[in-house]
């Protein structure tokens, strides 16, 4: 037991605390605040504290907990609202009241919920670590897979069917040193990346069905994306977008030192909102952790430990799981605050030194993976981290570390967001690096033409891009036919592709096979726009064409009718454009 030497802030000095490891949890005087040691230095311990200090004097006793910070995986994390030091937000609610009193914990995990136990695996069977020995339905949509603790291998020596609380023993595993008890709950330090027997290719891209992310810059399954922008650009609806309608299995949403009306909103409408897929409440596969900025600092540090670790141990099972991180800026600037009241030597922009190593290792923890067991059984964590750098600057600290590691980014720009286009990508500055390794998955399951669409597109905007400023001197009158057409098809790819509504019914979520057939009916208006200006016909005359408007329209399409729809489509635009080319030439 030791004793409270000195008090700044989250970060407490510790005299006297004998067999201290770095990590260990401590309690932290007479409140028992909850605190981790981060330095040692003799008989001086350094711990951050997760829970306000105030009024915490020296003096006051120290324990230590002998563990470093661990969550607790098991039934009944889905649903569940924690905070960054896995908390339960509402039941700590229902017990003491709207504001968490400090030193008050509550188990993660409802200790007292039976949960139905159903085996896989039978007494006598020889269970390697990581291999599934049972079963909980957790949700209506989710089946939770109860597996053999890492470093555990030997014979099940019991195993039982029946109602369980996950503090009960349902299997019994003889090993090489003796015996180990199985229960329906674990326990893993958030610090220390979950095994994998390896890493796979990024070959599978994460289906979002927002237009601009899918069809312009896609993310594969276990991908890494950066999500920068200023305020007000549309972070935190990408954010929504993906969690409601990306093909993941399970959602961790981390928000991490957000404002508390942000949180709120969230945290009153997942619980309502429903999947798209399977019609049932999208909270049933949906873990919420909630820093919000008024929380205390050094929690919002620990939080997207807490939320990866969650996302590991369902992918682990086998689930396909997407973690949005919302922000790593507000997370960066606890590490500078626990830095600076550390007293150690500032690097760029007041962040410690080491901002680069801890920004890595959090996207290291993502991936495709093949799982520790000895089941062929597949896995994949997506990490989609929200970055607030200050003014929108992206040449700050943690926005070029983060693009260092990370393999696509998104640029989120206030111009496109004042002029409502949302999602506000900026389609130019925006990159991912998984497009060539994607085109085949696109090409083989979506259409033949999915590469050329894109490549095609792309040009045209970067085109339009350089027209613009020529725009600017000389007007649009200037131009030749040619280059007017190219003005015409990029805003048509702009205002008709691009855009898409995250408040309509039919225009939130498009699947690829509407993207495609949206962005190749624009391609191919332009193409015949082309051939018809060859034959003497103008923009202005071609601008009139009945189709333009059914192609303004596209978006409204339900999927149930794509097909038909863009093959009428087609029809029409060559039709029209083939018979407009001869009559204008000939008036």
């Amino acid at each position: 037991m030791g004793k409270v030497a000195r008090v700044s802030g989250p970060v407490v000095i510790a005299e006297d605390l004998e067999g201290v490891r770095m990590y260990d949890v401590v309690r932290v005087g007479e409140l028992g605040l909850v605190g981790e040691v981060i330095r040692i230095a003799g008989k001086n311990v350094t711990i951050q504290v997760y829970e306000d200090t105030s009024g915490i004097r020296p003096g006051e006793a120290v324990e230590n907990v002998g563990k470093p910070l661990s969550v607790e995986l098991g039934p009944g994390l889905l649903k569940s609202i924690y905070d960054g030091i896995q908390r339960p937000l509402d039941i700590i609610r229902e017990k003491s009241g709207d504001f968490i009193r400090r030193g008050f914990s509550a188990t993660p995990l409802n200790e007292s919920a039976k949960w139905e136990f159903k085996t896989v695996a039978a007494k006598g069977d020889q269970v390697s670590e990581g291999q599934i020995i049972g079963e909980v339905q957790e949700t209506s949509l989710i089946t939770h897979k109860v597996m053999v603790p890492y470093g555990v291998s030997g014979k099940i020596e019991s195993i039982k069917n029946g109602e369980f609380t996950v503090n009960d023993v349902v299997a019994v595993i003889k090993t090489a040193s003796g015996t180990a008890d199985v229960k329906l709950k674990q326990e893993w330090p958030v610090r220390v990346a979950r095994r994998v027997m390896g890493k796979l290719p990024p070959t599978i891209p994460l289906i979002t069905g927002q237009r601009v992310i899918d069809t312009f810059f896609p993310v594969a399954k276990g991908g890494t994306v950066a999500v920068p922008g200023p305020f007000g650009s549309g972070k935190t609806v990408v954010q929504h977008q993906l969690s409601k309608w990306a093909d993941s299995d399970i959602v961790v949403y981390v928000g991490c030192g957000e404002r508390g009306n942000e949180m709120t909103e969230i945290l009153t409408t997942f619980p309502e909102l429903l999947d798209p897929k399977s019609g049932k409440p999208l909270m049933e596969r949906t873990v919420l952790i909630a820093n919000t900025s008024n929380m205390p600092v050094a929690a919002r540090e620990a939080s997207i430990y807490t939320g990866i670790t969650i996302a590991e141990y369902y992918r682990d099972m086998g689930y396909d799981v997407a973690l949005m991180a919302d922000s790593t800026s507000r997370w960066a600037e606890a590490l500078r605050e626990i830095s600076g009241r550390l007293e150690e030597m500032p690097g760029e922009e007041g962040y410690p030194a080491y901002l680069g190593r801890r920004v890595s290792e959090f996207y290291e923890r993502s991936g495709n993976a093949k799982v520790v067991s000895n089941e062929e059984r597949y896995g994949s964590v997506t990490i989609v981290g929200a970055v607030s750098p200050p003014g929108g600057d992206v040449s700050e600290p943690v926005s070029q570390n983060t693009l260092r590691v990370t393999r696509v980014f998104w640029a989120l720009d206030s111009s496109l967001a004042s002029r409502r286009h949302f999602p506000s990508i900026n389609w130019l500055n925006s990159y991912s690096l998984y497009q060539g390794e994607l085109e085949k998955w696109f090409e083989d399951n979506v259409s033949k033409g999915w590469g050329a669409a894109y490549s095609e597109a792309m040009a045209i905007l970067q085109k339009e891009a350089e027209l613009q400023e020529v725009v600017q001197l000389v007007g649009y009158d200037a131009l030749p036919e040619k280059e007017k057409a190219v003005l015409d098809i990029a805003r048509m790819i702009r205002e008709d592709f691009l855009q898409q509504s995250a408040f309509d019914e039919v225009d939130s979520y498009c699947s690829p096979a509407k993207q495609f057939g949206m962005l190749n009916a624009i391609m191919e208006m332009g193409r015949l726009q082309n051939d018809a200006l060859e034959r003497g016909a103008t923009m202005e005359q071609l601008s009139s064409l009945p189709v333009r408007e059914k192609i303004s329209r596209m978006k409204e399409t339900k999927e149930e009718d794509v097909e038909k729809f863009f093959s009428g489509l087609l029809e029409e635009i060559r039709e029209q454009l083939k018979t407009a080319g001869a009559e204008m030439v000939g008036a």
